[in-house]
């Protein structure tokens, strides 16, 4: 290759970033709308679903971050919105001083079951509907190889574990890169 060409995208990855930055930019959006008549972000609704997936409805903060695939800071905004609506509350972490954790109220619970419909109709409809089995393996498949190049320490559980990215309520085997739970509020992922 020359010098030229290696400086500056080709039309085939150019069109391939674009796409893909509209992408990055429409479905967060559009999923919010979607869920915004039941007053949740789609963020908020993947907090909720961490939440509601341990079985003491209660996530370390540091561990929920993971899970979620958001920053700290990020992660404790939202927290703090869910605390004022009633759908969380933050607590010390007893096995550790340092650390807190999420816990999921009931009226989070309630909101949470009220908005899987939605939510699942809405990425149905706006991500999956028209892809085959097929389709929805090769997708997982290439954002991971490039979640792999954006999280090379495997700190975000989506990266963790290649054999099964999923949610830890998801089917799928215990991942090694799992962390031991430091505290009652870091469940390890079930099986």
């Amino acid at each position: 290759m020359t010098a030229a060409i290696e400086t500056q995208l080709s039309q085939q990855e150019r069109v391939a970033i674009a796409r893909l930055h509209a992408l990055l930019e429409l479905l967060p959006a559009a999923l919010d709308k979607q869920l915004a008549a039941i007053g949740l972000t789609a963020f908020e609704f993947t907090l909720l679903e961490a939440l509601d997936e341990s079985p003491s409805g209660r996530v370390r903060l540091g561990r929920l971050a993971a899970r979620t695939n958001a920053t700290l800071p990020r992660l404790s905004r939202v927290v703090t919105g869910l605390e004022r609506k009633g759908l969380v509350v933050r607590e010390p972490c007893p096995e550790d001083g340092r650390a807190f954790n999420a816990v999921l109220t009931p009226q989070g619970r309630d909101a949470f079951q009220d908005a899987r419909p939605q939510h699942a109709h809405a990425v149905r409809a706006m991500v999956l509907e028209d892809l085959s089995v097929q389709d929805v393996d090769e997708l997982a498949a290439l954002c991971l190889k490039i979640l792999g190049r954006l999280d090379p320490d495997h700190r975000m559980d989506v990266t963790a574990c290649l054999a099964d990215p999923a949610p830890s309520g998801a089917t799928g085997a215990e991942c090694d890169a799992d962390p031991t739970p430091a505290c009652d509020a870091d469940p390890r992922p079930s099986a």
